[in-house]
């Protein structure tokens, strides 16, 4: 027997606390909610960050293709030493087709706006869908510039590719396309061999 001095009563050992108090038990809860809230904003974020991440691969890989497919027209040196490079090649359709730019110069200003035989629209998956006005299903547009070296023009190219998202799709306002960060340019420089 334990006696209470308090109140002068005796206690058996049964009687003892055990289990927990209703203040105890709102605490517990309110901690176990607030990891549960902090986990579901962390899950959110990683979404974000997943999508974000995807949208910029695959920006990439549409800039890389078209820089790739730049890269495959004639820009070279004949048997006799004299410069040959493509300037008919339309690569704004697919399959390639006669009657473009090819490696001409392009108008100044061909990756801030479009210009005709200097763009593309890709549909979410980066199949083409048209060139010149946008096409149905256009989620990305892909510019292009073709620019000759000023140090070595007739012989030095800097080839720009910019991808981004077509305006009036999804994530994007309507009028000029503004930097988004899912978007990738890239840039290379194509110089003629020397036979």
């Amino acid at each position: 027997m334990i006696v209470d001095s308090d109140a002068a009563t005796l206690k058996s050992p049964s009687d003892s606390d055990s289990g927990f108090t209703l203040p105890e038990a709102l605490v517990a809860v309110l901690v176990l909610t607030t990891g549960v809230i902090a986990l579901a904003s962390l899950f959110c974020l990683s979404i974000q960050a997943n999508r974000a991440a995807r949208a910029t691969t695959v920006t990439t890989i549409l800039a890389m293709q078209k820089i790739e497919q730049l890269r495959t027209l004639q820009w070279s040196f004949d048997h006799l030493g004299l410069p040959l490079t493509d300037t008919s090649t339309d690569v704004s359709v697919v399959p390639f087709g006669n009657g473009g730019a090819g490696l001409s110069a392009s108008p100044p200003g061909s990756l801030q706006r479009n210009v005709s035989g200097y763009v593309d629209y890709l549909d979410a998956n980066g199949n083409w869908v048209g060139s010149g006005a946008a096409g149905k299903g256009a989620v990305w547009v892909r510019r292009w510039s073709i620019e000759p070296l000023p140090a070595d023009p007739d012989n030095t190219l800097i080839l720009q590719v910019l991808v981004t998202r077509a305006p009036g799709s999804v994530g994007t306002g309507s009028g000029s396309v503004p930097r988004m960060p899912e978007e990738a340019r890239l840039v290379s420089v194509r110089t003629r061999k020397t036979p």
